[in-house]
């Protein structure tokens, strides 16, 4: 895990600061996040937008793929549709990819275990609350790992998981799909199965920062304003913490709101959150990742191109829009690069640390 993490942290930077330091150094901007204008600024925002497919993509996204024109997609397999049908779909958008000149595809779906599986007989075969009976890092770990053969096997390289939050209470939201009520049991069964992930090949996404263990609405569905104190939560930002420390790649930043640190918005549509508190207080140089923009927490107020644009803004690397495939979004969002809207020097930095994840990728099904 800390391999595949130092290449996605090579490039990166804190996004929209003045200093030297904040920013990509010249020699390390890919092709698709140099140069500036309207076509510049298209490419830097095509490289922040994972977007919806089933096992078969349509023409328009196997040629987006092409266009540089999506950073990856997320995988929901209809019910008709077996692992074959996932591994040949996955390859036609690799295959769009490579012969557009562009880095292999993000290909991520949600294997949590339990409850939120994509592939229902796949592993893992326990659920983390399952893992936590029991408390050792060693089944944790042979589950990522499991998980990880899997899924690459049929061409996904990017789990949405561990769950990294700490239920409050039985009634939290993310009671069922959590390692335990404990910060520390937490931080060690969660990552072990990321270690156990990075193992097999496939990238692990800790979420959802900075803890959705005191909600006991689903963001799913609703908007969710967490009531508590910065200091209360710093229980739940401490198995983020850890995986910070320990390189874990992506974070998800999640679409709870916290009054507590200093934000009525979404985290995700939070500078303060997703670009003050994850970059530059804990110091997190990976890839972050939204929640799905196009959830209830943020539709209920937002199109998903405003809420791409507000989301860009905050400070999150890549965009999940995991209900379609958001044909809508990239121009509102290249219009709001090139027109400062969104920092165009964040906008780089953002696309070269996704760019650089996506070029550590493989290109095809393992």
């Amino acid at each position: 895990m800390a391999g595949l993490a130092a290449i996605v942290g090579a490039a990166a930077g804190a996004g929209g600061g003045d200093s030297d330091e904040a920013q990509p150094a010249a020699s390390a901007v890919p092709p698709q996040c140099a140069g500036s204008g309207a076509d510049a600024a298209r490419s830097m925002a095509g490289q922040r937008l994972v977007v919806r497919t089933d096992a078969a993509p349509d023409r328009k996204l196997l040629a987006r793929a092409g266009a540089g024109q999506i950073a990856g997609v997320i995988v929901f397999p209809g019910t008709d549709q077996g692992e074959p049908a996932v591994r040949q779909g996955v390859e036609r958008l690799q295959e769009a990819a490579a012969q557009g000149g562009e880095p292999p595809l993000i290909v991520a779906t949600d294997q949590e275990g339990g409850g939120v599986k994509r592939f229902l007989e796949a592993p893992p075969q326990r659920a983390p609350a399952q893992l936590a009976e029991f408390g050792d890092p060693g089944d944790s770990r042979l589950e990522g790992k499991a998980t990880a053969n899997f899924l690459t096997r049929i061409g996904i390289n990017v789990d949405l998981a561990p769950v990294l939050d700490v239920p409050s209470t039985p009634d939290s939201v993310i009671a069922l799909r959590a390692f335990g009520d404990d910060p520390a049991q937490v931080s060690e069964l969660g990552l072990a199965f990321a270690d156990g992930l990075a193992n097999g090949g496939a990238l692990a996404t800790a979420k959802h920062f900075p803890g959705i263990g005191r909600s006991t609405l689903n963001t799913d569905f609703s908007p969710s304003a967490i009531d508590a104190s910065r200091r209360e939560l710093a229980g739940d930002l401490k198995p983020f913490e850890e995986a910070i420390a320990q390189d874990v790649p992506l974070i998800m930043v999640g679409l709870a709101a916290y009054p507590g640190l200093g934000s009525k918005e979404p985290a995700a549509l939070s500078p303060e959150i997703a670009q003050g508190l994850l970059r530059d207080r804990l110091g997190f140089e990976g890839v972050s990742i939204t929640d799905d923009l196009q959830a209830g927490a943020v539709a209920s107020t937002l199109s998903s191109p405003r809420a791409a644009v507000a989301a860009a803004a905050a400070g999150d690397d890549l965009l999940l829009f995991a209900q379609d495939s958001a044909l809508g979004v990239l121009d509102p969002l290249a219009h709001a690069i090139s027109t400062g809207r969104v920092d165009v020097e964040a906008a780089r930095a953002a696309c070269t640390r996704v760019v650089g994840m996506r070029e550590s990728l493989p290109g095809e099904a393992g």
